[in-house]
């Protein structure tokens, strides 16, 4: 029996060793941030000086796409599967949604559980709470300190899903957390997520999934909520709004540069690989009483413009090589799991049914394109549609709502981040200084917009087609000069179509409805129902 327990003992210590040596991941997803809404994108209203400091220093994903909605991303980043393959295409879960996403899905924490991780999630859920097993400390993640809807009061923590449905939906794992009261969700986060990589146990590699409420709209009756002192920074920003929404970015910007500072202090930071995602385009003009800005792209959050589609993004690792460099190659956000799922030691090869493809090799070395093709999406109730395949981009059926160019609110010639910059502290303003003198990745449209770019795409009526590399701003509808591209990429978005499965979305449910629990926002259906 001894050599028995020594073998035990022995494989069961490489076990420990292997784990320890894996990297640990923190993926970092900011809610409806607007692509011109970070410095390192050339914005000269707000500066972002710890997120800009990890894209510049990492690879900034110049060519990355996400889901144009919340709860559609947060399905294919949890999954590396398409919303149109689990039922959550089309819009989001809102109050008592009886659904989420589907438990025959095995999810990245549960995926990075077997590697040896511990796994846990500080923020947003958005995947469904109408049963217990829905939430997250049940798929997966050890911990669970957040909400489980998609937006809410940032300081009360009341969720809105309509004026007659309005509850508390703060949790800490599955019990209700009334000490979050008064605290602002960013600054709360930011806090017990520090606190998580400073007690964190270093035999086990850690996997801390960090989506955060900012810069998503709070509820109706106050849509931009940010504490006075980071609103202060903004004096230069003259629409109160816009100041607002700058107040809740800079608030983000500190969270990231905290998370960032424990892993150093902690020594975990040189064996760490640190994801940052929007999970859309940012609601601009006003949508959902919003002021994000994606200037110069086409359109917002909820379309299938740029502006709705293309990611602020980067991946930021002492483990990468090239480091400063900027990534071209086509990126989506399914394509999170398996590549991580490779850097943590896995082999996405054990995974089925992936929509993901593994981009770490390709992200570790800046090397040549692996994927070639996104499927922006297919809404079947909505009826439109959007995918690229290469170069081309098509959009087909109702896709001509907010379907402008927005530029912040005051223009930029209203404005001068260098006055911003005076509200920071002087070693601050340093480590601006030195980030500003870097070159910004800014979208360059081409050339001057032709006064008919708003009108030649109807595509409820005929497909449109535009070239995003030469036409980012999706100024040109080369539909009726190039048929042959449309006619391929029209049978590629028919083989799509024959993949879907059926929208999983159903209407609430008045069980659900906080009044008939206590005010809270809780699972109100069990197992057998």
């Amino acid at each position: 029996m001894n050599w028995i327990l020594q073998i035990s003992f022995y494989f069961g210590s490489l076990s420990l060793v292997l784990a320890t040596k894996r990297p640990n991941i923190v993926l970092i997803v900011a809610d409806d941030l607007g692509w011109d809404d970070v410095s390192f994108h050339g914005s000269n209203e707000i500066p972002t000086p710890n997120i800009d400091s990890l894209a510049y220093e990492g690879r900034i994903l110049n060519n990355y796409y996400v889901s144009p909605i919340c709860t559609p991303t947060r399905s294919a980043l949890m999954t590396g599967r398409h919303p149109i393959h689990t039922g959550l295409q089309h819009g989001v879960l809102v109050g008592a949604s009886p659904y989420g996403l589907p438990l025959n899905e095995t999810l990245m924490p549960q995926y990075f559980n077997k590697l040896g991780y511990s796994s846990h999630i500080i923020g947003k859920w958005h995947l469904g709470f109408f049963k217990d097993e829905y939430t997250p400390t049940k798929r997966g993640f050890k911990s669970h300190i957040g909400y489980w809807l998609g937006a809410e009061d940032y300081f009360n923590h009341l969720a809105e899903a309509n004026p007659k449905a309005i509850g508390y939906d703060f949790h800490r794992n599955m019990l209700v957390d009334k000490d979050a009261l008064g605290n602002y969700s960013t600054e709360l986060f930011t806090k017990e997520a520090v606190k998580l990589i400073h007690k964190h146990n270093q035999t086990r590699p850690l996997f801390l999934y960090l989506p955060y409420q900012a810069v998503h709209s709070g509820n109706d009756y106050e849509r931009l909520q940010a504490p006075q002192k980071y609103i202060n920074r903004f004096p230069n920003i003259k629409h109160q709004g816009r100041r607002i929404y700058a107040g809740m970015v800079s608030a983000l910007d500190d969270g990231v540069g905290e998370v960032v500072k424990a892993l150093k202090e902690t020594g975990m930071y040189s064996n760490s690989i640190i994801v940052f995602s929007t999970d859309n385009g940012g609601p601009t003009h006003g949508y959902d009483g919003n002021m994000a800005s994606n200037w110069p792209l086409r359109g917002m959050k909820n379309t299938m413009w740029e502006g709705g589609v293309r990611g602020v993004g980067f991946i930021h690792s002492p483990l990468l090589q090239q480091k400063g460099s900027v990534s071209q190659q086509m990126i989506h956000v399914c394509d999170w799991l398996p590549t991580l799922y490779r850097a943590a030691g896995g082999d996405p090869a054990e995974m089925k049914n992936l929509d993901g493809f593994d981009l770490w090799r390709m992200l570790v070395k800046n090397g040549p394109s692996v994927r070639h093709e996104i499927l922006h999406n297919i809404d079947p109730i909505l009826k439109f549609s959007a995918l690229r395949v290469g170069d081309y981009k098509l959009l087909f059926g109702h896709v001509s709502e907010r379907d402008g160019w927005y530029p912040p609110y005051q223009a930029y010639e209203h404005t001068n981040i260098s006055d911003t910059v005076l509200y920071y502290s002087s070693n601050e303003r340093i480590e601006h200084q030195k980030l500003t003198a870097k070159k910004p990745v800014q979208v360059k449209c081409g050339g001057p917009r032709p006064l008919n770019a708003k009108y030649n795409c109807v595509g409820k009526l005929n497909p449109c087609l535009f070239h995003i590399p030469t036409d980012p701003c999706e100024y040109h509808n080369l539909a009726a000069e190039k048929p042959d591209i449309v006619k391929h990429l029209m049978a590629r978005l028919k083989y799509y179509t024959e993949t879907m499965v059926a929208p999983a979305n159903k209407r609430q449910d008045p069980a659900g409805n906080p009044k008939r629990h206590n005010g809270l926002w809780v699972p109100w259906l069990n197992s057998q129902n």
